[in-house]
């Protein structure tokens, strides 16, 4: 594969640029501005329920308050393993490599080497050029499973971080049975490109803008906008505080989606050992 070479600013190796990275985003958004033409309401709803399913419930309980941070525990094993393959069908990499770099973000926040998306690189590089420019200490399996070795001694943690891609196969044979093309375009192309936007915003505005709760040793900020998007994620100098809280939102106002559905979980007997703040903001 042909890379192009972009100079570090510390003056180490230099960063090199992934063109089938790039490929593979560029294309997804190229196919999601066929939506113009496919539009309807019922296409937009799959949208929105599927942005809402692999993001609130894959991504935020499954992949990070779960697995990253072990913030609780679900019981069934086998409803931990569904969730954490609905954040595999989000298209944000296999569970061991986001844990292990959202590990490696709470450890070395906004250092800029040893953070993955440090917004100290800017907001283009901690938004989505981390992405593009991917380093070896970071992207490559054998390096990063030391960071999430409770994932990596699991055989479907396993397999799900070598195969997550192909789950939208049949993810997409299941919209195009129910409604052609159109919930194809708008259930993988469109929600993908949604999901990664607001997702990636977590890493660079809420280090950028907002206001601070608690007093931390980096600049996470809580912003309003950014947590209604991805459904409470966006409280991030809470969570900066108290990483391994279930609970992002500490102020009555502070909405979290995402608690909601953990506290449902609990209710049903299905969550325990859910960690609670001890501290009030």
């Amino acid at each position: 594969m042909t890379t192009h070479s972009a100079i570090n600013t510390e003056g180490k190796q230099p960063l090199a640029l992934s063109w089938l990275n790039v490929a593979f985003f560029g294309t997804v958004h190229a196919v999601a501005i066929a939506a113009f033409w496919n539009f309807s309401w019922s296409a937009l709803g799959v949208t929105l329920f599927l942005h809402w399913l692999f993001g609130s419930i894959g991504i935020c309980l499954g992949y990070h308050r779960l697995l990253s941070h072990r913030s609780l525990q679900l019981s069934p094993k086998w409803l931990e393993y569904a969730i954490a393959t609905l954040g595999a069908l989000a298209i944000q990499g296999g569970p061991i490599f986001w844990v292990a770099s959202h590990r490696l973000h709470h450890a070395h926040t906004e250092d800029k080497d040893k953070d993955p998306y440090s917004s100290q690189r800017g907001f283009w590089w901690s938004h989505m050029l981390w992405i593009f420019y991917p380093r070896p200490e970071f992207f490559d399996h054998e390096n990063y499973k030391r960071f999430a070795p409770d994932l990596a001694r699991d055989a479907y943690y396993r397999w799900l971080n070598r195969n997550f891609l192909l789950l939208q196969l049949p993810l997409g044979i299941l919209l195009y049975v129910l409604g052609g093309w159109s919930f194809v375009i708008y259930g993988i192309f469109v929600r993908s490109v949604l999901l990664w936007h607001t997702t990636w915003l977590i890493n660079s505005a809420t280090h950028l803008r907002g206001y601070r709760n608690f007093q931390v040793s980096d600049n996470s900020r809580n912003l309003w906008w950014a947590a209604i998007l991805t459904y409470g994620e966006g409280w991030h100098n809470n969570h900066h505080a108290y990483p391994n809280v279930a609970k992002a939102g500490q102020r009555w106002w502070e909405i979290d989606m995402t608690w909601w559905a953990i506290k449902l979980l609990q209710t049903a007997g299905l969550a325990k050992k859910v960690v609670m703040p001890t501290t009030k903001a």
